[in-house]
């Protein structure tokens, strides 16, 4: 007998008593799981194939043990740019043991935790502590008025030794433009030529 079942988004062919890794479960060692996406179930010639799941399958399992896988080293390149990089990942994985397949939904290990006796003392008790109260006569509760306090003004701040601030310095009315110097009278350009 085996089964095809979905678990954290992979499908695993599963067999009594087998071990599977697959990524990564919640769950400490020793705890017990079951995953309820079964695709298919084969026994003997008999196969039944859900769409896409088969309602009121179950695959119980028991975690062994949470391992990490080898590293797998990744590496980029681009040619003539200076660009390489070198990146290392090992992916966690958990071991499970199969310990049942289960067609029907029913299953040993669920029907024994239902028929576990109740604790009846823990009932009794708040049956007994309900009767009392109820048999006590409550005086009415009289509510007062809620004085609200004034609401407090921060307090002023501590002036520390500050330094006094200047008054920005107003800029100094520039004079105004002086009067073009008159230039000196040009020499003789025409004699000058004349020569």
């Amino acid at each position: 007998m085996y089964a095809i079942v979905s678990i954290a988004g992979q499908q695993f062919k599963v067999e009594k008593g087998k071990k599977v890794f697959v990524h990564r479960l919640p769950g400490d060692i020793g705890d017990e799981v079951s995953f309820s996406q079964v695709l298919l179930i084969s026994q003997d010639d008999k196969t039944n194939i859900g769409s896409p799941y088969l309602p009121d399958a179950v695959v119980l399992a028991q975690i062994l043990s949470h391992n990490r896988g080898d590293k797998v080293l990744v590496f980029k390149k681009k040619r003539r740019k200076g660009y390489q990089k070198l990146n290392g990942h090992r992916q966690d994985f958990t071991q499970i043991l199969i310990e049942e397949i289960s067609e029907s939904g029913a299953h040993k290990k669920t029907e024994k935790k239902k028929t576990a006796p109740k604790e009846e003392s823990a009932v009794t008790v708040s049956a007994a502590a309900v009767s009392e109260e109820a048999a006590v006569v409550k005086a009415p509760v009289v509510k007062e008025p809620v004085v609200k306090a004034p609401a407090k003004k921060p307090a002023a701040k501590a002036k520390t030794e500050e330094k006094p601030k200047k008054a920005p310095a107003k800029k100094a009315a520039e004079p105004k433009a002086k009067p073009a110097a008159k230039k000196a009278p040009a020499k003789d350009k025409g004699k000058s030529q004349a020569k």
